[in-house]
């Protein structure tokens, strides 16, 4: 893959670097609750001396609800009276490092925080490492590029398909990935895993509900009822409803992990970032992701922009800025870019359509589908247009269009009570599309 320069000073100075350094080789790493590295001596400074400090947790389900990020905060509150502390809330559900590092700008960055929390563990859990390294990457240089004395933590949680790793004292893949990047950049780390996992181990926590449930049989009378009662009677303490998101104990697991690792870390000095950003970690990160907003004259058909009253624009509006909707078979977005990557930030819902993707006069096989199994309801998403292009000054002409037909609905039958009856309603129905902003490694092209 080709890189662009400044310099040539510049270009020898990385292949130097690179050539010592080596490319990275995934390993699985061993499971360690804190690993203070260059710890937070930026934040503890501005601590000391009682001024403000901005907190940002940028993470999935797990930071959005209330549980271990709002429980840092008042913790951080209570513990350190003199300073005052902002909290920026920059978690999105069901969605990953890969949107992350696009969205990192607007969420976080334009706050001007002095300690980041970066939570992708879970939902980075199915994402080949290479991949977690170029959007991890392009957080840690995005963050530091913009200010260097921002001091950033990796935190991981654990869900019931990560026990057995660190029920053996190992991190799972995610996890062991974003440690070889945090070990690079003196990135200190707190993961949540081995504290849950030595109570697992001592058959003191239950991960899942469902566990208890199972002991129930399905054909009982007042079934509910007998599975509270299990789940009260039970002495060991249940983590999660669902194995993943975890109920208010399991965040006090959570909480009891930072306070660990805060702790620790109070009396490091301040570290300076700047100098750990002369070598990359993988020479194809993400640090120049970005989101460009779509306008007017990248449109076509019967494309609106959603008043700031509508319930969508109200709802989603603040990550996502203005949102445009159109329905109409044939209403297009196009534009033109240089650069490797190009995505769509746009929502999936019930009503979704599916569009079809040309890119350099090259017509996509089959649409996209803008609706998926989860869709009773509306939510985030990302659409991929362009996709690991080799030469980073190659321009792109890409169009996305709206497809006359709906998407097949089938996939969430399982979701609904009746759903012969439910999929033939009008929630169901629509060749709707809501985009946002183009996601971009690269640039808009004239």
């Amino acid at each position: 893959m080709r890189i662009i320069f400044p310099s040539v000073w510049a270009l020898g100075f990385l292949c130097l670097a690179l050539a010592a350094h080596g490319a990275p080789e995934y390993r699985q790493i061993q499971a360690q609750e804190v690993r203070a590295r260059g710890g937070i001596g930026h934040t503890m400074a501005k601590i000391n001396a009682g001024q403000e400090v901005t907190v940002a947790y940028l993470g999935g389900s797990i930071t959005a609800m209330n549980g271990w990020r709002n429980k840092t905060t008042e913790w951080l509150r209570a513990t350190y009276p003199k300073a005052s502390f902002k909290e920026v809330h920059a978690a999105i559900g069901g969605t990953g490092s890969d949107l992350g590092v696009f969205r990192l700008g607007r969420d976080v960055l334009a706050h001007d925080p002095d300690l980041l929390f970066v939570e992708f563990a879970t939902n980075d859990g199915g994402t080949p490492p290479d991949q977690i390294w170029r959007s991890m990457e392009g957080i840690v240089r995005q963050t530091w590029r913009q200010d260097p004395r921002t001091d950033i933590v990796f935190t991981y949680t654990i869900t019931t398909a990560f026990t057995n790793d660190y029920c053996k004292g190992l991190c799972n893949r995610s996890a062991s990935a974003m440690e070889m990047l945090a070990d690079h950049y003196a990135i200190p780390s707190i993961n949540f895993g081995p504290r849950v996992a030595a109570l697992i181990n001592a058959n003191k926590l239950v991960m899942d509900a469902k566990v208890i449930e199972t002991a129930v049989p399905k054909e009982s009378a007042d079934r509910d009822r007998l599975i509270r009662e299990r789940i009260a009677a039970d002495p060991r303490l249940l983590f999660a409803n669902d194995g993943v998101h975890p109920r208010d104990e399991g965040h006090d697991l959570y909480k009891a992990s930072i306070i660990e690792g805060l702790t620790k870390m109070k009396a490091m000095p301040p570290a300076d970032h700047v100098s750990k950003l002369a070598v990359p970690f993988v020479a194809d990160h993400w640090e120049a992701a970005k989101m460009v907003p779509v306008t007017r004259a990248m449109l076509s058909g019967e494309w609106i922009a959603l008043p700031p009253d509508d319930g969508k624009q109200k709802a989603f509006g603040a990550r996502m800025g203005q949102i445009w909707t159109a329905e109409k078979p044939g209403s297009a977005l196009r534009f033109r870019f240089k650069g490797r990557v190009a995505k769509l930030y746009d929502l999936l819902g019930p009503d979704g359509g599916q569009v079809i993707i040309t890119v350099n006069g090259q017509r996509g096989a089959k649409p996209v589908p803008r609706f998926d199994s989860y869709c009773t309801y509306h939510r985030i998403a990302t659409l991929g247009a362009v996709w690991g292009d080799d030469d980073p000054q190659q321009v792109h002409d890409v169009t996305v269009e709206i497809h006359p037909e709906q998407p097949d609905r089938k996939s969430v039958a399982f979701r609904l009570k009746d759903p012969d009856t439910e999929l033939k309603a009008p929630k169901f129905q629509g060749t709707r599309v809501w985009i946002s902003q183009l996601m971009l490694i690269g640039d808009v092209a004239e």
